[in-house]
């Protein structure tokens, strides 16, 4: 509004802002200036891109791809950074058939919107090549220059002259962790192209280039997860997919591990990863997902890419139809392989142990051993917090139900009491692991390391999360590339009965939407809490199930796990009469 005008003032803005706007939303990050400028090498028919990487401590300084491909003449060098300047498409219908990655012509003129840009380039067969620089979204120079066939940009001092959009940015480590991700998924989706990642003059990972996706997937992972895959391989009227998923005995807390490419274009689709994890049906525990490495293809007009300005998401317009026939395809990709388990790929502890039917379950004795050891651990003796018991009413215990919540009653006889025995116990060793940081964060060596491999992207996030491990008690130490042995853990979780501990740190650092206020630290005390917990789908003695409820009865807040989820819920007596209408 106009001061005293009572009316809107309604003005054009200047193109330097529209431009800064526009490259918000496709820039979001270093990683999104990566995954376009290499989606344009894809483009230019490149058999080979290397991305160079430069940081300083803090941040990253210098990003550089290089690519072999068909390469551009003067012209085309200087009009690619034009706002809205693409040879990918030339009407609207052209989107219902497009094949290509950066079809939008937004990328480079978004880059150089926000940083500083140069482009060196020579087309093939042609002697002389261009060079092309930007400063600020201007063409500050280009001129003839040698170089190779194919295409050199490199980007400096990204948001520059944003540097609002600078401080969103998250730690060096997190950001690295990003960046590695997309060229990961982008080796991928093309495995016969050759990917080589270098991060200060050292290179972190390469892919041979050799059209096989197993192939690929080996010089990511290495052969531990390549053994526990099995592929896939199906068709239908309106979709075929390709790839490999895991057996059930290896999954992860989080979805991020499934790589889904459609038409050869690496793609995040909330709706195709759930009709994945459906295939699995009742083989996986309600929070775990597998991994998955797929190739979707389907009819170009039935997928809509143009949904999202970085071109992250997609939508299916046969969504009803074309989600069932890719469960399906799993489904039978799994019936026909054995699932049992080898005990190399087995993950201890790493999920609930599902009852055989609703609230029946067997005596399960190692798990019961393994539940009193836990209990003896965060035990008076053990370093019980030596508090007065707080307001939690006096409880006995009548039973367990579903082997997860304790059943139980007051002393009076006038309240039922349910107790969630994972929360609970999770609250217990929550506090005991603050109370025991405050003093003096006591260790426990493993007799026998354990080693844990990691992927390029959490070996990235690793360097940041090993200073705070530390902290809390973890001895970490690097056992080769992208491989850590972990040699020492906090006492108040005994022995690392659950290696994916670390691996589930790692997973909390790299989500960006999950408890964004909470510090490092307090991310790993609540993982160590909730790690280290009885598990639900434990059966537990009634000795047992008291010495839950005593011990959550000593914690300063008992009432809620470390996440907020409740510990107990109380039915009174006369809620229950009323229920029964004997009131």
């Amino acid at each position: 509004m106009t001061p005293g005008s009572g009316r809107a003032c309604i003005e054009v803005l200047d193109q330097e802002t529209v431009n800064q706007i526009a490259a918000g939303e496709v820039i979001e990050r270093p990683a999104s200036v990566v995954k376009e400028v290499i989606e344009n090498a894809i483009d230019a028919d490149a058999r080979q891109i290397i991305t160079e990487i430069g940081s300083d401590r803090r941040s990253v300084t210098r990003i550089r791809v290089r690519d072999d491909g068909t390469g551009m003449g003067r012209e085309d060098a200087v009009m690619a950074f034009s706002a809205h300047a693409t040879s990918k498409i030339r009407r609207i219908q052209d989107l219902d058939t497009v094949l290509t990655l950066g079809f939008r012509g937004e990328a480079l003129a978004s880059i150089a919107a926000v940083s500083r840009v140069s482009l060196t380039t020579r087309l093939r067969g042609v002697v002389s090549g261009t060079e092309v620089v930007i400063e600020g979204g201007e063409v500050a120079s280009a001129r003839d220059a040698g170089a190779p066939e194919g295409t050199v940009v490199v980007v400096e001092d990204l948001f520059y002259n944003t540097p609002a959009r600078r401080e969103f940015l998250k730690s060096l480590n997190i950001e690295l962790a990003h960046i590695y991700t997309v060229v990961e998924r982008e080796a991928l989706a093309h495995p016969g192209i050759s990917f080589r990642l270098i991060h200060n003059s050292r290179e972190r990972f390469a892919t041979p280039g050799t059209s096989s996706l197993m192939d690929a997937l080996i010089s990511l992972y290495g052969t531990g997860t390549a053994d526990a895959l099995i592929p896939v391989s199906g068709r239908t009227p309106l979709v075929s997919v390709d790839g490999y998923i895991s057996r059930p005995a290896l999954t992860r807390g989080q979805p991020g591990r499934m790589t889904i490419c459609i038409n050869n274009r690496a793609i995040y689709a909330k709706q195709i990863t759930g009709a994945v994890r459906d295939g699995y049906g009742t083989l996986l525990p309600d929070n775990r997902y597998p991994v998955a490495f797929l190739h979707i293809t389907t009819d170009t007009a039935a997928v809509d890419v143009n949904v999202h300005p970085a071109k992250r998401e997609v939508r299916l317009s046969r969504e009803g139809e074309i989600l069932p026939e890719i469960t399906g395809i799993i489904r039978d990709a799994l019936s026909r392989h054995d699932l049992i388990p080898a005990g190399s790929h087995m993950q201890v502890g790493s999920a609930p142990v599902p009852s055989p039917l609703p609230g029946v379950s067997e005596p399960a004795h190692s798990l019961q051993a393994s539940a009193g050891r836990q209990l003896r651990l965060t035990s008076q003796d053990a370093g019980e917090p030596s508090r007065e018991r707080n307001h939690l009413p006096e409880m006995e215990v009548i039973g367990q139900f579903s082997c997860t919540y304790i059943i139980a009653r007051s002393k009076t006889g006038d309240d039922l009491f349910l107790i969630d025995q994972h929360a609970a116990h999770e609250r217990i060793l929550y506090e005991q692991v603050k109370e025991m940081s405050r003093a003096s964060c006591t260790s426990q060596e493993l007799i026998v390391p354990v080693i844990l491999r990691l992927t390029p992207t959490e070996t990235a996030a690793m360097e940041g999360v090993l200073p705070v491990l530390r902290e809390e008690g973890f001895v970490v130490e690097e056992f080769g590339s992208g491989t850590y042995a972990v040699k020492a853990v906090p006492v108040v979780l005994g022995k690392l009965q659950d290696p994916e501990m670390i691996r589930g740190i790692i997973e909390e650092f790299l989500d960006d939407h999950r408890e964004r206020r909470v510090s490092p630290k307090e991310k790993i005390t609540r993982i160590v809490a909730c790690r280290g917990a009885i598990k639900a789908g434990t059966a537990l003695t009634t000795e047992q199930m008291s010495q839950v409820i005593r011990q959550l009865s000593f914690t300063a807040t008992p009432y809620t796990c470390p996440h907020g989820r409740p510990t107990v819920v109380v039915f009174p007596r006369t809620h229950l009469d009323r229920i029964f209408k004997r009131i």
